[in-house]
């Protein structure tokens, strides 16, 4: 059987995403990290990309390293990637750090990933929008001042401020969600001093990781080795085989 034959499915806790991969032929599914609906031992390799590090707890993350476990028969293989606490290492900053501002009206192609998974490493969140959102006088306060002033309500977690380096191991990241010029041109919300009402920002939940942590959080599951370890442009990540 050749590689191009073998089935391969993707899933993920958004319901959009997984009609978009089924819209490009994919076959996708939605469900949670914890509780695969996959048969134990019926995968011959597993990715995990941006996923665990939004895992509240120490405990949960071994969790969800241990279901990639469940899924991979003996010899199969997993690669994980976490977010880094370290976004500069061995005095070199990683491409989130080094990322260029765009514009409003630019997509939001903010990655950061090797030639190898592009594709697949997002160093921002899908949908953010570095700029500031539009307030009056927003050309004179700084991206600090501007995070700073959206507090989260009944929260003690640190709000990121994207394109720095973390402060926190758990922080909460801006989520800038774009709105359809056509759709919401007739619906403009008032704002400050009747202005339009920036575009909703939501915040998710990011447990980076430190050197060594994700290692450790491996070697706490069962009937697996740790094949690779290694840092890759502000990633934590390793190479994990079923014993």
């Amino acid at each position: 059987m050749s590689a191009d034959s073998v089935p391969k499915i993707g899933c993920d806790r958004s319901q959009n995403l997984v009609d978009i991969c089924r819209e490009r032929q994919f076959q996708a599914l939605v469900c949670d990290a914890l509780a695969v609906p996959v048969r134990s031992g019926s995968c011959d390799a597993c990715i995990s990309i941006a996923v665990i590090h939004h895992f509240a707890t120490a405990e949960r993350r071994v969790e969800a390293l241990q279901e990639l476990a469940r899924l991979l028969r003996p010899g199969g293989q997993a690669l994980i990637y976490v977010w880094a606490m370290e976004q500069e290492y061995k005095n070199q900053k990683s491409k989130y750090l080094r990322g260029k501002r765009i514009s409003q009206g630019d997509k939001d192609e903010l990655n950061s990933a090797t030639s190898t998974e592009e594709f697949l490493v997002n160093q921002t969140p899908e949908g953010v929008n570095e700029d500031p959102a539009l307030s009056v006088n927003s050309s004179s306060i700084t991206k600090e001042e501007e995070y700073k002033s959206r507090k989260v309500p009944n929260s003690e977690l640190p709000i990121h401020i994207n394109r720095t380096c973390f402060h926190s191991q758990d922080v909460l990241v801006p989520w800038h969600l774009k709105r359809n010029p056509g759709k919401d041109k007739a619906i403009e919300p008032s704002g400050v001093a009747g202005c339009p009402d920036p575009s909703p920002v939501f915040h998710r939940y990011y447990h980076v990781f430190c050197d060594g942590e994700l290692e450790a959080s491996c070697q706490a599951v069962g009937d697996v080795s740790i094949l690779q370890s290694y840092y890759d442009q502000g990633n934590w990540c390793v190479v994990l085989q079923k014993v």
